[in-house]
C-alpha cells in the first residue's frame, strides 16, 4: 500500500515538473572592479553638449583619449566635482576593468535569438536570459519593452547587439517589481544610441562609441570602449553594482533537450507504474 502511494506521488511529481519546467543558464560572473564607480567611461574623449546641462551621479572618465570637452560650464555633477576623474591612474585602471568585462559580457551563452531586423524589443516582455539581436533598419527598441522576473530572486538579463544598438525618440525599458537597474547589461559589438527622450537602464557596454541624445535618462551606465561619449542635456545616475551574474541566474523557457528527457522519463514512469499496480 505504502509503496502504491509513493509512486502515485511519484508520478504526480513528474507531471508537475514536466508542465511548470524552466531551464536555468547560468551566467558567467561579470566582475566590474574599479570601473563599478564610472558612470560615464570612455576611451576616446566625452563631450557635454551647450544645449543644457547634464546631471551625472558617479565618476567620469577617459583614457588613452583625455580629452572631456564641457565641464563645468554644461554638467551638474550630483557629488561635486571631484567625479571627474580624467585620465588618472583610477580611469586607466578602470577602462582595462570594462574592457575585460566586456569580453566576459560578449561571451556569454546566447539562450534567445531575437528575431526581426527592425524593433526587435518593442512591445516584448523579456524574462531572464541572454538575447542576442542584429542590427535593425531604423531602431532596435521603438516603444517600450518591460522585463518581468518570471519569479527568479536575482534576475539577470544581458543582450547581445551583434552591431549597433539604437533605440528611437521616447522609447523606454520598464522594470517590474523585483527588478532594478544592476540586473541589465547592454553589450554592443559597434555603436548605441539613445534617441531624444529615452528612458533607458542598466550597462552599456559598447564596443565604439556612445551618444545619448537630448533629455534621455539612464538609469545606468554608459562605457565606450574604443570611442567617445557624448551628452546632450541628459541624466545619468550611475549603480552601486560592483558585479553580476553570480549568485545570480537566468531562467528561460526551455522547449529542447531538457524537456525531452523530462517527457521520456515521465512516460517510462508512466508506463512502470500501470504494470506494477497491475502487478499489485
Amino acid at each position: 500500500m505504502n509503496v502504491t502511494y509513493s509512486l502515485r506521488m511519484g508520478l504526480v511529481a513528474a507531471a508537475a515538473i514536466f508542465l511548470s519546467h524552466n531551464a536555468t543558464a547560468q551566467i558567467t560572473p561579470i566582475d566590474y572592479g574599479t570601473a563599478s564607480s564610472f558612470s560615464i567611461l570612455s576611451g576616446a574623449g566625452i563631450t557635454f553638449a551647450a544645449t543644457g546641462p547634464s546631471t551625472i551621479s558617479g565618476n567620469i572618465g577617459s583614457y588613452p583619449t583625455l580629452s572631456i570637452t564641457g565641464v563645468p560650464a554644461n554638467v551638474v555633477f550630483t557629488t561635486g566635482p571631484t567625479q571627474n576623474q580624467g585620465g588618472d591612474g583610477l580611469t586607466q585602471s578602470a577602462t582595462t576593468d570594462a574592457s575585460n568585462a566586456y569580453t566576459v559580457a560578449a561571451g556569454e551563452t546566447v539562450t534567445t535569438v531575437l528575431a526581426g531586423s527592425d524593433n526587435q524589443l518593442g512591445g516584448l516582455t523579456l524574462v531572464p536570459g541572454v538575447y542576442q539581436m542584429s542590427a535593425a533598419s531604423t531602431a532596435n527598441l521603438i516603444g517600450s519593452l518591460t522585463l518581468d522576473p518570471n519569479g527568479v530572486t536575482n534576475p539577470v538579463w544581458i543582450f547581445e547587439a551583434t552591431s549597433t544598438l539604437v533605440t528611437a525618440s521616447n522609447s523606454s525599458v520598464i522594470l517590474d517589481p523585483g527588478v532594478v537597474p544592476c540586473d541589465v547589461v547592454w553589450v554592443v559589438g559597434s555603436s548605441a544610441t539613445l534617441g531624444t527622450g529615452t528612458d533607458f537602464a542598466g550597462t552599456i557596454m559598447a564596443s565604439a562609441s556612445i551618444t545619448l541624445n537630448t533629455t534621455v535618462t539612464l538609469d545606468g551606465r554608459a562605457w565606450a570602449m574604443t570611442g567617445a561619449v557624448t551628452l546632450d542635456e541628459d541624466t545619468v545616475t550611475g549603480l552601486p553594482c560592483t558585479s553580476i551574474g553570480e549568485p545570480k541566474v537566468a531562467t528561460v523557457p526551455d522547449h529542447g533537450s531538457t524537456l525531452l528527457l523530462l517527457a521520456s522519463g515521465l512516460a517510462a514512469l508512466l508506463g512502470f507504474g500501470r504494470r506494477f499496480l497491475a502487478l499489485v
